[in-house]
């Protein structure tokens, strides 16, 4: 009775093993194909920004130009404003990645821990505001920005991104949710006020949330067209992305110029998320833990 016994077990072992192979083949199958569909857009990139002007479109396309064709971004880095703009970038999200990112972490304690009226009612409240389109406050903001003198300038990109975003406060709150609150009542034994006690025991353990949002704030900020666009005038202002669009013109479009100038766009990006990517995942991961 006992062999028979582990004979099935042991076959049913077998084909479990069995189902456990095919599955992972299929998702390693569909997961590779989903890679290859996400990357054939960017291997064109670097292959139409190889190309000699005027081949980008010709038929049969080659993905591998006959001659590489280094002088494109010999010209955009070089010939074109594409580090003014890359400078210009910088200065605009680093105010709005640093300051906004705290003024949101305090906004999501607040939220997480203190016990206030209404506070349910004004977080879901703070949520709602996520389902407005921007399209629909857009031109009055801009009115109320031009009524205060900041068109042409960088101030309604930095001014606005420094009191902290919706998303932010929520995320962050959901990781502050996951912290012990015991640790913080050793901080009241100890003789902490709320204030010490989120900058030196929630801060601290919050680093993978901090860097996951500094993160999703740099690539929102650095990747930004519509807000650029609106509010700068000046070409000596231009941001990274309307230097790109500036290739661009009403009849013909530089198209080599623009892969080459989007390639060097994307190092930042690519290089920031390859070394972040480990506070990246474990952040997202540990936020959505305790609701």
């Amino acid at each position: 009775m006992s062999t028979r016994t582990t004979t099935a077990n042991g076959a049913w072992g077998s084909k479990k093993q069995a189902r456990e192979r095919t599955f992972k083949g299929f998702a390693y199958l569909f997961l590779s194909a989903g890679a290859l569909v996400m990357a054939v857009p960017f291997l064109w990139m670097l292959s139409t920004s190889l190309k000699q002007q005027g081949m980008e479109f010709e038929m049969p396309p080659k993905w591998i130009p006959q001659h590489f064709e280094w002088s494109n971004y010999h010209f955009v880095l070089f010939e074109s404003d594409i580090v003014q703009g890359f400078v210009n970038t910088l200065l605009i999200i680093l105010l709005p990645c640093l300051v906004g990112l705290f003024t949101s972490a305090l906004a999501a304690y607040a939220f997480a821990r203190l016990l206030f009226p209404a506070r349910n009612l004004l977080f879901g409240l703070l949520l709602a505001t996520m389902m407005i389109p921007g399209v629909v406050t857009m031109i009055p903001t801009f009115m109320l920005f031009k009524n205060i003198g900041w068109i042409d300038s960088w101030m309604p990109l930095i001014i606005p991104g420094m009191f902290g975003a919706a998303a932010a406060v929520f995320l962050l709150r959901q990781f502050f949710l996951t912290i012990p609150r015991e640790l913080e009542d050793a901080a009241k034994v100890d003789g902490m006020n709320p204030f010490h006690t989120f900058l030196r025991i929630m801060l601290p353990l919050s680093k993978p949330a901090l860097i996951t949002q500094g993160l999703l704030n740099f690539i929102a900020g650095y990747n930004d067209y519509l807000g650029p666009l609106i509010y700068i005038n000046s070409p000596e202002k231009y941001t990274l992305q309307l230097v790109l669009a500036s290739f661009q013109g009403f009849y013909t479009s530089q198209w080599t110029y623009i892969m080459a100038g989007s390639v060097l766009a994307l190092i930042p990006t690519l290089l920031v998320f390859f070394f972040a990517q480990k506070y990246f995942v474990e952040g997202i991961a540990l936020t959505g833990m305790k609701g």
